[in-house]
C-alpha cells in the first residue's frame, strides 16, 4: 500500500505525484539530477565518515600495541652513599 500515515492525514499516490510535478515545475528538468547526484555524494561522505571513524575506534582498541615500559633507576640509600 502507498499511503503513509502522517499526524495531519495519510498521504496516498495522488498527493505523491502532486508533490513530484510541483518539484519538477519548480527546479526543472536539468536541475533535479545535478541535486540529486549532490545528495547523493553527501550520504556516500557521511558515511564514509561514519565507518572510518568507527574502524579507527575499533581498531586502535583492539590491535594497538602497548609499549613496553622501561625499567625504573631507583637509587637506594646505599647507592647514593658510595
Amino acid at each position: 500500500m502507498l499511503a503513509f500515515m502522517l499526524p495531519l492525514g495519510v498521504i496516498g499516490p495522488t498527493q505523491i505525484l502532486v508533490i513530484v510535478i510541483l518539484i519538477i515545475v519548480l527546479f526543472g528538468g536539468k536541475k533535479i539530477p545535478e541535486l540529486m547526484r549532490g545528495m547523493g555524494r553527501g550520504v556516500k561522505e557521511f558515511k564514509d565518515a561514519v565507518n572510518k571513524d568507527y574502524t579507527a575506534e575499533n581498531t586502535n582498541e583492539t590491535t594497538a600495541p602497548t609499549a613496553p615500559q622501561a625499567p625504573r633507576n631507583e637509587t637506594t640509600k646505599d647507592d647514593a652513599a658510595k
